[in-house]
């Protein structure tokens, strides 16, 4: 028996793609909203290999209002799991109009839908970096957010967080949770999900695993000279399967009102921590050199996951020796996908 219907936006993306697979496997009924900008289509054949079942998928963009009423006049959903938004903060900086158009106002769009379609339940996946910079690198949920923001991707993240707060004042029936995570990595353990961005890759993991296909030279390690055990940045990494049943678990303990998560694994690992992981899993040394520090970096910071566990009754379970193995048979998988791409291509060619 299906529990209910859930829309995940930016469902066949990186961890949106791992959550419908948790969602669908606890029972509920799920259909798909992408605009595919920053994913492949070909991740709902993976969905349905995974799972055995094909969530219907909804080829919308959030600024596309006419659309996004029609799916929600059919709709009859339950509730929403909002993954669906531009992400790099560096690119953020140089298109900032770009960035607010569509995260925020894209945002306003789906809250519009949904509240003309009594729909009263999100889950959102916002950002650590809406923490700004801190004292203590161990974050917690009751430090104020929305300070010294670096980027206005980070600034589009606390703006809709503070949107969904205002609708919850409007509104008793209305249920938000908002879930601040650091950095995903890793793929699915089946090797059949994983990161796979169109375009420039922007995080540290998907740069690894081009730097292992020779895609990329070498690795460029911001800086060395931090107040770090080694020097390099300090992070913390979570599994994004874990970070899928994070969502799942936020999803069936949702109460009237806005609560806030951190999900995280509670420990820091360097960069260069990260290096010898992947090395150590590949078996082959990852080509890597220092370079100047970049602006706005900071030296170390991390989750502090406590209330995650208490109220939601999750925790990371996956080691950083997970995460480099599965993105490991994922980086073979999608090799040997591209290679046959290739060559149908050549075929056609011919």
């Amino acid at each position: 028996m299906k529990k209910g219907k859930i829309l995940v936006t930016g469902g066949t993306g990186f961890i949106g793609s791992h959550t419908v697979v948790e969602l669908i496997q606890a029972g509920y009924e799920v259909e798909i909203l992408d605009n595919l900008f920053n994913s492949k289509i070909g991740v709902l054949t993976k969905i349905a290999e995974l799972t055995g079942v094909s969530p219907k998928f909804h080829d919308i963009d959030l600024l596309e209002m006419s659309k996004m009423e029609k799916m929600f006049e059919k709709g009859g959903f339950d509730a929403v799991i909002h993954f669906a938004g531009l992400k790099a903060v560096g690119e953020s900086v140089e298109k900032p109009l770009d960035y607010y158009e569509n995260n925020v106002s894209g945002t306003v769009n789906l809250l519009k839908c949904m509240q003309e379609y009594g729909v009263h339940k999100i889950v959102f996946s916002s950002s650590a970096t809406v923490y700004g910079t801190q004292d203590s690198p161990r974050y917690v949920e009751t430090m104020q957010a929305g300070v010294n923001l670096s980027s206005p991707y980070g600034r589009t993240k606390f703006m809709i967080e503070e949107i969904l707060r205002d609708v919850a004042t409007s509104d008793p029936e209305f249920s938000a949770t908002l879930l601040r995570y650091f950095n995903p990595v890793g793929a699915h353990p089946s090797g059949l999900l994983g990161e796979n961005p169109n375009g420039r890759p922007n995080n540290l993991m998907p740069i690894i695993m081009k730097v292992a296909q020779g895609k990329i030279a070498e690795l460029s390690i911001y800086g060395n000279d931090y107040p770090t055990p080694d020097g390099t940045c300090v992070r913390d990494y979570i599994h994004v399967v874990d970070l899928a049943k994070g969502h799942l678990a936020a999803m069936e303990k949702m109460t009237a009102g806005v609560q806030v998560y951190n999900l995280g694994s509670g420990k820091g690992t360097s960069v260069l921590e990260m290096v010898k992981a992947f090395s150590k899993a590949s078996g082959e040394a990852l080509p890597h050199k220092v370079v100047e520090r970049r602006a706005g970096d900071l030296a170390e910071f991390y989750a502090d996951p406590t209330l995650a566990g208490e109220k939601l009754g999750w925790k990371t379970e996956l080691s950083i020796d997970d995460m480099m193995k599965d993105t490991l048979r994922f980086l073979h998988n999608n090799a040997s996908e591209e290679e046959e791409d290739r060559k149908q291509s050549c075929k056609t060619l011919e």
